[in-house]
């Protein structure tokens, strides 16, 4: 990224991360489960329409940022590596797929 394209992002990025702070704590606890994906949309399509592709950008860069600061978590508490947790996650998919 050049310096205004980082300038450009940087200043949507205070009320898209509040967006994604309200939108996860919507999800968390959802039920059932399978409406996370669905609400989560929601959010990414106001995110579009209002911030564009830059705005999409910067939601994923957000969640990217937290989801791997709580990997990093659950890997430290449970004593497991990065990879042993990614691991379980990726299984938890493949299961979850098995069964569609």
């Amino acid at each position: 990224m050049n310096e205004e394209e980082d300038m450009r992002l940087a200043g949507m990025t205070p009320e898209i991360s509040r967006r994604t702070l309200v939108m996860l704590r919507g999800l968390a606890g959802l039920e059932p489960p399978e409406q996370v994906p669905e609400e989560a949309m929601v959010v990414a399509d106001a995110v579009l329409a209002e911030y564009g592709t830059d705005g999409l950008r910067v939601l994923v860069m957000t969640l990217a940022a937290w989801a791997t600061a709580q990997i990093e978590n659950v890997a430290e508490l449970s004593g497991r590596s990065h990879e042993a947790v990614l691991d379980a996650m990726e299984l938890a998919c493949m299961e979850a797929n098995a069964e569609e």
